[in-house]
Order: structure tokens, then C-alpha cells, then sequence
């Protein structure tokens, strides 16, 4: 069963920076592709970041871009999300999700909310 954990969220003031992690369960290089989604109040979910192995460069949201940063760390299965420049509009549940053969996989979900 896989598993993926999220943690870092919290509040931060507009201009402020966090990092986001997710601890997976299971070896990440054997996922197909692996995430960042996330979800405002009244709005639906909606991808943020998205790295693979098989991607040249992982892929943004053109919200996010040159602000949020994707990484992995293959020795301690762990993917990260660091976000620069946050603002209102970043509020939301940020989830980790991950893919292999078909399945999806999701965190439970970590909040963020950037408000002064």
C-alpha cells in the first residue's frame, strides 16, 4: 500500500516562502509520475507541479511558474515543493499525488495560507 505523507504547510505572509514535503512510502523512481496538487475553498483541484522521470523538466502551472519548484530526493523518497513569492491566491490544501501503472495515489492534504 502506498502512502504519501504531507508536511510544511502553514501560515505566511504575502512575499513569504515555504517548503512543502512529502514522505512516500514506497521507492518514488517507480512511480510514473509524481505531484503537487492543490485545492481552494470553492474551487476545484487543480495541479501545480508534476515531475517524471521520463520529463526533460517538470511542469508548472502557469500560476506557479518561476515561483515554485519541484524537486525529488530518490535516497529518501521524498518530493518537495518549494514555493517563493507566495500570495492570497496560493491559499489552499496542498496534496501530494503520485502515479504508478494506472493507480493514483494522494496525501491527506497540507494547508497553506498566506494572509498578512
Amino acid at each position: 500500500q502506498v502512502q504519501l505523507v504531507e508536511s510544511g504547510g502553514g501560515l505566511v505572509q504575502p512575499g513569504g516562502s515555504l517548503r512543502l514535503s512529502c514522505a512516500a512510502s514506497g521507492i518514488i523512481s517507480s512511480f510514473n509520475t509524481m505531484g503537487w496538487y492543490r485545492q481552494a475553498p470553492g474551487k476545484e483541484r487543480e495541479l501545480v507541479a508534476l515531475t517524471a522521470i521520463t520529463y526533460a523538466m517538470p511542469k508548472y502551472a502557469d500560476s506557479v511558474k518561476d515561483r515554485f519548484t519541484i524537486s525529488r530526493d530518490y535516497a529518501k523518497h521524498m518530493v518537495y515543493l518549494q514555493m517563493n513569492s507566495l500570495n492570497a491566491e496560493d491559499t489552499a490544501v496542498y496534496y501530494c499525488h503520485a502515479n504508478r501503472n494506472g493507480n493514483d495515489y494522494w496525501g491527506q492534504g497540507t494547508q497553506v495560507t498566506v494572509s498578512s
